[in-house]
């Protein structure tokens, strides 16, 4: 028997191990699974939406990390998750993503001799000052298995000088869940409950300390958001601490006081998408948005000065324009007038992620599994042979 830790701790990490968990579970005789939730993001009865929603079970663990400085969360969430893997003995960890989350467990994993399978390796923005980055770098170099998702990622490694046996085109695993579920997302009433008509409104999602934390450029988007709310109505699922940043910030009454632009607490996951597949335009800086819409096909504007899914743009409907007012009211009135060009979805995005996943780690095994069943029938045969000399 495989065991296997599925390690997450953040929202999208929870879209990624959702799919791979119900497929490592169609072979129950071949791998035992573990959920380990790190809590790095929410407490399990803020996350717990995402396990009702995706099927998933309780996590078997919860470490309960908590927020901190990133030396702090690291740190917390090794200490914690070293402890089950000591216990556990797993014969591999499986991380998601570049959370802390992954960077702690990938830390842990290696310094135990524990192989590792990172999914959604080789993504790049090139940009070292976002944590994320490091975080990919560092997980990329020390993971035994690198799964990614496009041709991209692969070259990226390549050049990083990583063992192309290490390395495995799979496609998106968030696709996987966004494919599957996306007809109980239509059965959503967030239109109707927010009162907005499809392709009638503007959704923003804004989540980075960089664009949020920032008092300077918490001004500029809440400029921003104001013109396009001059153009077509805007929804904004905010987060609490954002929130509190704009009532902080007297300036951005804008934002908080403007009638066309609606601001929602966060949303479960159905209702989020069926707001994104009906959205005119998408603004965000987050990288697993950027994949959904152009899955979706929905024009998609990423208010940041790069993007590691760069598949994203050249493939899809993503344009980078980071916080420049007059590029994106250009971008929008262009959008009004002439729609977005059509484009195709990037290569393997299609659904079929996690059963290319599992194929190859059942490859992987193979032979491990081989040899317990051979050292299964040793030790039989010497008690056999033991039984016969003692009579």
């Amino acid at each position: 028997m495989i065991k296997i830790l599925l390690v997450a701790g953040a929202r999208p990490d929870f879209m990624k191990l959702a799919p791979l968990y119900f497929e490592l579970r169609k072979y129950p005789s071949v791998f035992s699974l573990r959920i380990v939730h790190t809590g790095q993001h929410y407490d399990y009865a803020m996350s717990r939406v995402f396990f009702d929603q995706f099927g998933l079970p309780e996590p078997h663990f919860f470490l309960e990390a908590g927020s901190g400085s990133h030396a702090q969360q690291t740190g917390n969430i090794m200490i914690r998750v070293e402890d089950i893997m000591r216990s556990e003995k797993p014969n591999m960890a499986v991380v998601f993503g570049d959370v802390n989350s992954t960077l702690a467990a990938v830390l842990a994993a290696s310094k135990l001799c524990i192989p590792i399978a990172h999914v959604e390796a080789g993504l790049r923005s090139h940009d070292r000052s976002m944590p994320e980055e490091i975080n990919r770098v560092v997980c990329d170099t020390l993971a035994d298995m690198l799964f990614t998702t496009c041709d991209d990622a692969n070259l990226n490694l390549i050049k990083e000088g990583i063992d192309v046996g290490r390395i495995f085109l799979v496609g998106n695993i968030m696709i996987d869940t966004l494919k599957y579920f996306l007809p109980q997302a239509e059965k959503s009433r967030v239109l109707d409950k927010l009162g907005i008509d499809e392709g009638k409104y503007i959704l923003v999602t804004l989540h980075r300390p960089s664009n949020v934390d920032n008092l300077e450029n918490l001004d500029r988007l809440a400029e921003i958001l104001s013109a396009a709310a001059e153009r077509c109505k805007i929804i904004f699922p905010i987060h609490p601490r954002t929130r509190k940043n704009l009532e902080n910030n007297g300036g951005n009454s804008a934002i908080l006081n403007n009638r066309n632009i609606i601001l929602t607490d966060p949303l479960g996951y159905f209702d989020f998408i069926k707001l994104q597949k009906n959205a005119f335009i998408v603004m965000t800086d987050s990288g697993g948005i950027q994949e959904e819409t152009t899955y979706l096909g929905v024009p998609c504007l990423t208010l940041r000065k790069n993007t590691e899914r760069s598949v994203t743009v050249t493939d899809g409907t993503n344009k980078v324009v980071a916080l420049n007012l007059k590029k994106i009211i250009s971008l929008i009135d262009y959008y009004m007038q002439d729609g977005v060009l059509s484009r195709r979805r990037p290569f393997l995005w299609d659904g079929q992620t996690a059963e290319r996943i599992v194929r190859i780690l059942r490859e992987r095994f193979a032979d491990e599994a081989k040899k317990e069943d051979e050292a299964e029938r040793l030790t039989s045969t010497d008690k056999i042979v033991l039984k016969n000399i003692t009579e």
